[in-house]
């Protein structure tokens, strides 16, 4: 898990930036936000999001795309749903009949630009990750 800075637009096209979990699972990023946030509202009605992660000056991933809905209220849920469900459980040490699990949506970015910057990439891969 990584903090993100995702990018969503309002109805008069003005863009809000904000903060999430984001999960890079199989090359796509998963974040989450609460029912009534106003990104969720945001990405409802108009799908488009960009998210950025960098950790410091070492490493940027930016990314521009769609947010599909893994879990929507009152619709059946993606087919990944359960397996992603799973491994947010286990990350959080959850319980899955928590109430948490329905106060909140998923979404995974399907991205339509995905970009890794390094200003050294080989010193990055010598770098042991932080626990």
């Amino acid at each position: 898990m990584c903090t993100l800075a995702i990018a969503t637009v309002t109805r008069r096209g003005e863009p809000r930036i904000s903060g999430v979990d984001g999960h890079l699972l199989h090359g796509r990023w998963i974040v989450g936000t609460h029912r009534q946030a106003a990104k969720a509202r945001h990405l409802a009605a108009r799908p488009g999001i960009s998210a950025t992660f960098m950790r410091g000056e070492q490493l940027g991933i930016f990314t521009h795309g769609h947010a599909v809905p893994l879990n929507p209220e009152g619709t059946s849920s993606d087919p990944t749903w359960p397996s992603v469900r799973d491994y947010l459980v286990n990350h959080y040490d959850g319980d899955g009949d928590d109430p948490f699990w329905d106060e909140n949506v998923w979404y995974r970015i399907d991205p339509s630009w995905m970009v890794a910057y390094s200003a050294d990439p080989v010193g990055l891969f010598d770098q042991q990750p932080s626990v």
